[in-house]
């Protein structure tokens, strides 16, 4: 491994250190809003940033351990089915952003783009999750439970990743870009 691939996993490897670091922490600061601090879904924002800044692989593991780290030392999101589901759609939210943001051009509307497709693949497959994980618990997860928990319920969050997220990368990707070529 040459010495810039080794700079820049090391670099990556710190930013995905930060975003995670950033999903433990952000649910304290929204749970302060009463009312929407929940539904502005605080732990996705760090792992969009993640995939749009190191790539598609470091955001899918910190896509899928934030649930589970947050639970073991916060005790939340309850880990079965909701934390579970959350592992799976954050996941996915880090591979389908920074695989689309690694082929699609480098351009400010791409951002936006990658941003939206991989939420709407992310709350499918976190759709998916519940159904089948409150399917073995014995419970239903209704069509209308989906629309609820995936849109209606989420517009504050959705709102808010989509104006904070493309403007942070905006803002910061042309800066790390060179730093790590």
């Amino acid at each position: 491994m040459s010495v810039n691939n080794k700079r820049k996993h090391l670099s990556n490897l710190i930013i995905a250190a930060v975003c995670l670091a950033l999903a433990m922490v952000l649910p304290f600061l929204t749970g302060q809003i009463l009312q929407i601090g929940s539904a502005l879904s605080p732990m996705h924002i760090p792992v969009f940033l993640c995939a749009f800044f190191c790539g598609p692989y470091y955001a899918v593991i910190v896509g899928a351990v934030s649930p589970l780290l947050r639970f073991v030392l916060f005790g939340m999101p309850p880990i079965f089915p909701i934390g579970a589901a959350m592992c799976f759609e954050l996941a996915v939210y880090g591979l389908a952003a920074g695989l689309l943001y690694k082929t699609l051009p480098q351009k400010k509307g791409f951002v936006f783009a990658s941003l939206i497709a991989a939420m709407l693949c992310g709350r499918v497959v976190w759709g998916a999750a519940m159904a089948v994980l409150s399917g073995a618990a014995g419970n239903a997860f209704t069509w209308r439970m989906f629309l609820a928990g995936a849109f209606t319920n989420a517009i504050p969050g959705i709102i808010l990743h989509i104006i904070l997220v493309p403007a942070v990368v905006i803002a910061l990707a042309p800066r790390l870009h060179k730093r790590n070529n």
